[in-house]
């Protein structure tokens, strides 16, 4: 037989392959063609502009005109990085308060700050500690439309609604009428600055009956903060001045916190209070009326532009954005998930630009609205931050990492106190890196090695000397926590983690559990790491860090299965009480390689069990990249598709791109960083995966496309 045809052939396929693989991808069509477009009221629809380190959300209205009737869907906040408020402490309570002693293995007295019930003293520093600092809604702008009958429209009242979310600009263009006349609004944040700007048309200005609401709200000191608590008026000062006859200065005061929104405008308007913190700009233009509103913490701060200049660095800011770093695009597929997934990318790469891209770690609702107090978990600090190396924006995880340095000396002296050495990264915690008291955040471990994962990711992406200098102390400090924290067992000659910890998957009594498989196995990966930073910086291994590599305990079994943790009997059976939150037991093979110590069949037997049993009603967003990335390393890539659209409430998407979680958290930004991250993993792989798109079938339903990604490790 003459095989020479057939070599061809599979020459020809090859380069044929290879060419659609390298053709540049039409990034501006990619984008566009998943514009946002709201047509109702819809209160899940909200949609946002910013920078990073500032957002404004709004409603159909194109400005936030009924914050009070979107609370219960995504509300409609105005936050910054720099906008917190800490209550005032007129019982002296001290964060020493909070603190309580555990014995752990040889480690005597470590003090944890944890959440106590009684007595009430420390219970009530517990609750000071944990809810300040809190993150501010900086305020509210909406408009005041006015019917023939001199009430104010209503959400009702809005109707023939075209909103569109121009991802390529970052303009929202609103369109609407009301008793029959037309309003067009646009949108638009700064690409640097923390100042929106809008542009309102309507024949209803000319009437005047359009009016510009700033009303600022009170914090509420609860876990979440929809940023509409009008009450309190005397807990706070709201100031107005008009330095020129064009602009509005309203300067907050709240206990020991203070900031200022300045509003400048063409044209005369006329600025009146209606109430304590309730003020109204009423245009004097006939037709078309521009505004541009900064928010800052002190006077000097930012610098005011108009509609024009603020367009201007929208425009050029996304389109910068965009045309940077990677894209992939999934057009020619069949399969009909395609275009859905291409959806969630393109959203998620405009919302985790828009809400987790400043210079400190995000919290898991961005900049929209609080949870947890506002407060960043720094254990979901990988999911909001990795892709951004992944998918070769580097600059804009650096920027975040600068927090690690920040917070060093405080998580120094979390280690000291409970008998470790180096520093033990904090849970949930501020801009300082103070840490909130938590009966589980005290004892989770595994945000531990996130700094030497990031660090080593900017390397890749930068191998250079001037990397190696400016993060090896957070790679080194990292490491001697971990190797501290490793406990010896004679008994057995391996070392523990536990017990005295609380997995990923947050359901354990941390006084029982002990070497739980993710953190075990990314205990010895980032160690490993660690040792090769030392190579690269010319110094000998670490021999206590290389104990701990070398002896630290396998991953237990039991019935052919991973268990949950050592410390667990039961990981699996229906009567379980581990088969729910994160199943964190496939954590071990999913943002990290199999590293000759998870097996990969045992894991395989582990997923197809976990597939069956566990209680998918109770996991979280990031969940469902989890699972894609461990059944990409398993080499089943119908799996890792499959899991991407479980269809599970936690793992909605709704049409602004945001992931819903439940009533309480609306929006959830670990499950879209999660997202890219698993895409980039599924389509440029590992450093031990190197098969082309590994992680999608193989079966001609799927025409992937990609440039710019990088391995994971």
């Amino acid at each position: 037989m003459n095989k020479f045809p057939k070599l061809v052939l599979n020459a020809v396929l090859l380069l044929s392959a290879s060419i659609s693989f390298a053709q540049k991808i039409d990034r501006k069509s990619l984008v566009s063609r998943h514009n946002v477009v709201v047509n109702t009221m819809d209160t899940l629809s909200s949609l946002t502009v910013g920078n990073g380190k500032f957002a404004f959300t709004v409603d159909a209205t194109g400005l936030q005109s009924f914050p009070e009737y979107y609370t219960k869907g995504v509300p409609l906040g105005t936050q910054s990085e720099w906008g917190w408020h800490t209550f005032p402490n007129p019982d002296g309570l001290k964060f020493s308060e909070t603190l309580r002693p555990y014995d752990f293995n040889d480690k005597k007295a470590g003090l944890y700050s944890v959440q106590f019930k009684e007595p009430e003293r420390n219970k009530k520093a517990v609750e000071y500690f944990r809810e300040n600092p809190a993150r501010l809604q900086l305020g509210n702008i909406g408009l005041e439309i006015i019917k023939k009958d001199g009430s104010i429209a209503k959400p009702q009242d809005i109707v023939n609604i075209k909103q569109v979310l121009n991802l390529w600009t970052g303009e929202i263009t609103s369109n609407f009428k009301v008793e029959g006349q037309p309003v067009s609004v646009i949108t638009i944040g700064d690409a640097v600055q923390d100042l929106i700007a809008v542009n309102i048309s309507s024949p209803l200005l000319k009437e005047k009956r359009i009016k510009i609401r700033f009303r600022f709200p009170y914090p509420t000191n609860a876990f979440a903060d929809m940023g509409t608590n009008y009450k309190n008026a005397s807990s706070h000062q709201t100031d107005l001045s008009q330095p020129t006859a064009n602009s509005a200065l309203f300067s907050r005061k709240l206990d020991d916190d203070k900031y200022f929104v300045k509003a400048q405008f063409n044209g005369k308007a006329v600025v009146s209070k209606v109430e304590a913190h309730y003020f109204t700009l009423l245009p004097a233009v006939s037709e078309n009326f521009q505004m541009s509103v900064s928010f800052a913490s002190n006077l000097s701060g930012g610098m005011q532009m108009g509609f024009p200049a603020v367009k201007k660095s929208s425009e050029d800011g996304w389109k910068k954005f965009w045309l940077s770093g990677a894209a992939v695009d999934f057009s020619g597929s069949t399969d009909k998930r395609a275009n859905e997934l291409e959806r969630r990318v393109i959203l998620s790469q405009y919302l985790t630009r828009v809400q987790c891209a400043g210079n400190f770690p995000p919290q898991e609702t961005g900049l929209t609205y609080n949870s947890w107090y506002g407060k960043p978990h720094m254990e979901m600090y990988w999911w909001h931050g990795a892709h951004y190396a992944l998918w070769n924006r580097t600059d804009l995880l650096e920027k975040s990492m600068q927090w690690y340095f920040d917070a060093y000396d405080g998580a120094a002296d979390i280690a000291r106190r409970q008998g470790f050495k180096g520093v033990r990264w904090q849970k949930m915690t501020d801009h300082p890196g103070v840490e909130s008291p938590s009966s589980v955040g005290s004892f989770l471990i595994w945000q531990q090695p996130h700094a030497i994962y990031l660090a080593e990711l900017i390397y890749r992406n930068n191998p250079s000397k001037a990397v190696l200098q400016k993060y090896q102390k957070l790679i080194f400090g990292s490491a001697e926590f971990m190797a501290s924290f490793a406990y010896y067992d004679p008994a057995t000659k391996f070392y523990n983690l536990g017990k005295g910890i609380i997995p990923a998957q947050e359901c354990y009594n941390p006084v029982e559990t002990f070497n739980s498989p993710y953190e075990l196995a990314y205990w010895k990966w980032a160690l490993q790491v660690a040792q090769q930073w030392r190579s690269r910086l010319g110094m000998q291994p670490d021999k206590n860090w290389q104990d701990v590599i070398d002896k630290i305990a396998p991953l237990s079994q039991k019935d052919g299965l991973y268990s949950a943790a050592q410390s667990v009997e039961d990981s699996y059976s229906p009567e379980s009480k581990f088969t729910i939150d994160h199943p964190a037991v496939l954590a071990a093979l999913s943002t990290l390689p199999a590293n000759g110590y998870v097996d990969k069949a045992i894991m395989q037997k582990t997923y197809d069990k976990i597939e069956k049993v566990w209680h998918w009603e109770r996991t979280w967003g990031w969940d469902f990249p989890l699972i894609a990335m461990t059944a990409t390393r398993l080499g089943q890539p119908e799996d890792a598709v499959d899991a991407l659209f479980k269809n599970i409430t936690t793992n909605t998407y709704l049409p602004n791109g945001h992931n819903y979680q439940d009533k309480r958290l609306t929006i959830y930004l670990p499950g879209n960083g999660g997202i890219l991250a698993a895409v980039a993993l599924m389509c440029a792989g590992s450093d031990d995966i190197k098969t082309q798109n590994p992680g999608f079938p193989k079966n001609g339903k799927w025409n992937v496309k990609w440039e710019g990604l990088k391995k994971q490790p």
